[in-house]
């Protein structure tokens, strides 16, 4: 893989990263609160365990970006990339919150088409 490749993927990795730990540590706060566009405190607090399993899989997501760095596997961040590419749009679209897509989506496409190319 090249530095433009490596770089998109790290991109990527550190995004979930800070994704997982809004969810699973700060969705109750309120910089998670307003990281997320949630209505109410109350809210927050009745979602909260929600909120840290969905921050989990986004972990996975950058454990993956991160396993396919360390062994320098371009398949393996294909398949990653495409997850979190999928992930994003899937999100967007089931909260109506096109932000997903520009953070997650825009993303994993470019660092796919600079994997594929």
């Amino acid at each position: 893989m090249n530095i433009f490749q490596l770089t998109g993927i790290v991109i990527i990795a550190l995004i979930h990263v800070y994704i997982m730990y809004l969810e699973m540590f700060l969705w109750n706060t309120p910089k998670g609160i307003k990281s997320f566009g949630l209505k109410t405190k109350e809210f927050a607090e009745s979602t909260k365990v929600l909120a840290a399993n969905q921050g989990l899989y986004n972990g996975f997501l950058a454990a993956g970006l991160i396993w396919s760095i360390i062994e320098m596997n371009k398949e393996t961040a294909i398949f990653f990339c495409f997850c979190v590419f999928i992930a994003g749009l899937y999100g967007a679209y089931s909260t109506k919150k096109i932000r997903i897509f520009y953070i997650q989506s825009i993303p994993a496409l470019i660092s796919l088409i600079l994997l594929l190319i």
